[in-house]
């Protein structure tokens, strides 16, 4: 991404009703330091779904299971309909910056509640987290799992050709990182990809990241912490490669067919509409979805605008298409 001399004008206003949610929000800060990690930890472990949660009234059947990574143990949550055929999956990794979050946190309500709606199964990897563990440990994490995941598909109940890998912000890179390994190494085969919110460049110097200093959620600070943990000095180097940041990646062919979306009013917009501009030049397949004044976790922060309830609608019908639901 090469923006360093393009003019940055003003910011882009945000939506009127995420404005007045932003400003009820007062103790989220636009900017987060290294230092307040174990803090933020803290406040979201708090908000973890529970099994019976989950489990939406018997609906579903949760069980855990283990896969076994090139660093050790890698933990899976699986959420299955209860007394279902066999089902198409969704492969789900967790956002939170590369440094947070948990395989039931709140953004991974996404992917539960998609497959409540479609009658999916949800495996969601719960992957070790930088600065503890750098790259490449996180994205070997998620590829264990998802290689996982197709090995068992059949004890599981899931379909092995419609397996769909997908992740919000850090864990949308992730996914986008996982999916290329799998096309790389001959992998698991993948059906398509969520890409929600996406982080998927570490150099962060595009006009959105530099229009969003200070402002909204997840601004160009806290960026830069989220991919100096993963990636120590290494960070904005060419030596960064695309299973870390996927928008270094000199190939998108053969991917998937993958669905972006992302606030107009955040860090990651340039980087997710080139990242999806790009996969059309290679021949893919690609749905982007930019939102009008959103800044990045709108959904999940303020669930009651009309901004966010739009947001979610186009997914399910995307999924349908792509998987023949």
């Amino acid at each position: 991404m090469t923006t360093t001399n393009t003019t940055v004008g003003p910011p882009p206003p945000f939506d009127p009703e995420l404005s007045a949610a932003l400003e009820a929000m007062p103790e989220l800060p636009s900017s987060l330091t290294i230092g307040m990690v174990t803090a933020m930890r803290e406040v979201n472990a708090e908000r973890d779904a529970t099994d019976a949660d989950l489990a939406r009234d018997g609906a579903f059947e949760v069980t855990h299971h283990v896969a076994d990574g090139p660093h050790g143990d890698v933990p899976l949550l699986v959420v299955r309909p209860r007394d279902a055929a066999t089902t198409a999956a969704i492969y789900y990794i967790h956002g939170g910056g590369m440094v947070m979050g948990s395989n039931r946190g709140p953004d991974s309500g996404k992917a539960f509640e998609l497959a409540a709606e479609l009658g999916l199964t949800v495996v969601s990897v719960e992957y070790r987290l930088a600065p503890e563990h750098p790259h490449p440990v996180p994205v070997d994490d998620c590829y264990a799992g998802l290689q996982w995941t197709a090995k068992n598909a059949e004890e599981l109940g899931v379909d092995p050709d419609r397996i769909v890998v997908a992740g919000a912000s850090a864990g949308g890179g992730l996914a986008a990182a996982t999916t290329l390994l799998a096309r790389d190494r001959g992998g698991p085969a993948i059906a398509a990809q969520l890409l929600f919110c996406p982080m998927l460049d570490d150099r962060n110097e595009s006009v959105s990241a530099r229009q969003m200093v200070g402002r909204g959620i997840w601004d160009r600070t806290s960026n830069d912490m989220g991919w100096t943990a993963l990636l120590g000095d290494a960070r904005g180097t060419a030596d960064v490669p695309p299973y870390a940041a996927p928008a270094r990646a000199t190939d998108l062919s053969n991917l998937p067919p993958t669905y972006l979306d992302v606030g107009s009013a955040e860090t990651f917009r340039d980087e997710v509409v080139e990242f999806a501009s790009r996969i059309w030049a290679a021949g893919g397949e690609a749905e982007l979805h930019v939102w009008p004044g959103g800044f990045h976790g709108f959904e999940l922060l303020a669930p009651q605008t009309l901004l966010a309830q739009t947001a979610g609608g186009p997914r399910a019908p995307w999924l349908r298409r792509v998987l023949g639901l």
